[in-house]
């Protein structure tokens, strides 16, 4: 629900956008996925969505019709402009091939043209099978192991920054940032603005604009 969410504010906004990958649960729905959005500050009001996301409703794969919560992580990377080294040795590589699939088995081509590309010392893994050759998957995903490599490091730049500070935060897995409500009401709510709609077809439908705002509002109030 969420990929379908960002890629159509992307068509919205006029940005181009890629599912590098999609993984798939063995029953129904995506157990994750990798989507590359160019264009415009794209990153800067994607990054309003980094965080937990959760949803309430009633799942439509429990035949005893009974009301769920589900929780998912949302991570936004920058694409880190050539210029910015970001050291990758080749020897740190571990490099695997697969034949692209989706769901219900059916192959998105017949040949081992999907990569993953796992960083042995950090363990960071990127994988891209949008492409039909091997070589461009391989190059996109080593794009994306870029930008993650740069963000491991800002954010350890981050953490000894908080110590230095005195400062601890608390990354629990409950605490969401947003809640999709679909039962037994209907309502969005960002917990960091305290903004809520009650139309919650326009934001799953990709609507995120008023949302986007009021964090990047509360951003600018928090600097000042």
């Amino acid at each position: 629900m969420l990929l379908r969410m960002y890629t159509r504010w992307a068509e919205d906004e006029g940005y181009d956008y890629t599912v590098a990958d999609v993984e798939y649960f063995e029953e129904a729905g995506v157990r994750q996925a990798t989507a590359v959005v160019e264009g415009p500050y794209a990153y800067g009001y994607l990054s309003c969505e980094t965080g937990v996301h959760r949803l309430v409703r009633i799942s439509p794969f429990d035949i005893t019709r009974k009301r769920h919560t589900s929780f998912v992580q949302v991570t936004v990377w920058p694409k880190v402009p050539e210029e910015v080294e970001v050291v990758i040795e080749e020897k740190d590589l571990r490099v695997d091939t697969f034949r692209a699939g989706g769901p219900g088995g059916q192959h998105v081509n017949v040949t081992d043209s999907a990569v993953r590309i796992t960083h042995v010392p950090t363990g960071i893994v990127a994988t891209c099978q949008a492409e039909r050759s091997q070589h461009l998957n391989r190059a996109r995903a080593i794009t994306i192991l870029r930008s993650r490599l740069y963000e491991l490091e800002r954010e350890k730049q981050r953490e000894r920054i908080e110590e230095l500070k005195g400062e601890k935060k608390d990354i629990a897995w409950g605490n969401q940032i947003r809640s999709y409500v679909l039962h037994p009401y209907r309502m969005v709510k960002d917990h960091r603005t305290d903004y809520e709609t009650s139309n919650v077809e326009g934001v799953l439908g990709g609507g995120l604009e008023e949302l986007i705002a009021a964090e990047l509002k509360r951003r600018g109030a928090e600097r000042r």
